[in-house]
């Protein structure tokens, strides 16, 4: 591979994919700033439970896009409430095609980069993918791997089955779409009701809230509410995808939550991009979302009080 990438955000998501398109033999550029020295001496290294062990010894990682310069593809992996950032941190890595590939949570994040870098610019990648980062450099993968990638607006191009080439040749499942939103929808039936409810339980990981007879019940309610929300807007997901979703769940073990590792671990929860953006979406179209109102102002109170 000959692509020059960037990673911006080289937490759990970004150095694992990151990582692979390394060993891919592709030119990746890290953004880093808490790892840097640890990495720049050590390296990344990938533990899987289900895959390959391995590292990447040496590891092109900077502490500005400054000094990483104009790039093929940035792949976008911080956490939706730091994205006015991306404001200082794109601009030096733009040449006239370089792509802007969000791989955030929630909704709202490839809009916002489009409203500032240019609609045509932005893909947008949905991770189905169990990760922890469990010390400097150090990402535990606990299962599954998936991107289903498209582009912010309109079908898949040539452009978006190329990256997805990219990807697929560093040994990541990858699966290009025709409708990004609709994917985001379907990531939502699974972040919903677990990042919520691990949150609210106080750090509760998704073993514990399945074997919760009452929270699994409220699991499927909210993923329920979410999928039919998503087909007022003209999104439609399968209802078997809830029987699907707490199958898969069940085989994770005790897997905690990206959000509820944040919320935690006491650094901001993307409380807008996840439950906010969805609700008002949804209450906007007409939808029946009172279960997704709940457990949106729920999880801001608690947020909020947890800063305090």
């Amino acid at each position: 591979m000959s692509y020059r990438i960037a990673i911006v955000g080289a937490g759990a998501v970004g150095c694992y994919y990151g990582a692979h398109l390394v060993r891919a033999g592709a030119e990746v550029h890290f953004l880093m700033r808490s790892d840097l020295e640890h990495v720049a001496e050590s390296g990344l290294s990938i533990e899987s439970v289900s895959h390959e062990d391995f590292v990447v010894p040496e590891v092109q990682c900077h502490a500005s896009t400054e000094e990483i310069g104009e790039v093929d593809l940035v792949v976008i992996a911080i956490k939706a409430t730091h994205n006015e950032v991306l404001l200082e941190l794109i601009p030096p890595l733009l040449g006239k095609e370089t792509c802007l590939l969000t791989l955030q949570n929630g909704l709202g994040n490839g809009e916002f980069l489009a409203e500032h870098f240019g609609e045509s610019r932005v893909m947008g990648g949905l991770c189905f993918v169990c990760l922890n980062r469990i010390s400097p450099g150090v990402i535990k993968h606990l299962g599954f791997g998936l991107i289903m990638m498209g582009e912010l607006c309109g079908a898949a191009t040539d452009r978006t089955r190329e990256v997805g080439e990219w990807f697929s040749s560093s040994g990541v499942a990858c699966e290009v779409v025709d409708d990004l939103m609709w994917a985001s929808w379907r990531k939502l039936v699974w972040n919903i009701p677990f990042n919520g409810l691990a949150i609210l339980g106080g750090g509760m990981d998704v073993a514990e809230i399945l074997a919760d007879e009452d929270l699994q019940i409220l699991v499927r309610q909210l993923m329920l509410e979410v999928i039919r929300t998503a087909g007022v807007l003209g999104f439609e997901i399968p209802e078997s995808l809830v029987e699907e979703q707490v199958r898969r769940t069940l085989k994770m073990g005790p897997y905690r939550p990206s959000s509820m590792v944040d919320f935690t671990a006491g650094r901001e929860v993307e409380v807008e991009a996840i439950w906010g953006e969805a609700w008002r979406r949804g209450e906007a179209a007409g939808a029946e979302v009172g279960r997704l109102e709940m457990m949106y102002r729920l999880i801001r109170e608690k947020t909020r009080s947890a800063a305090v």
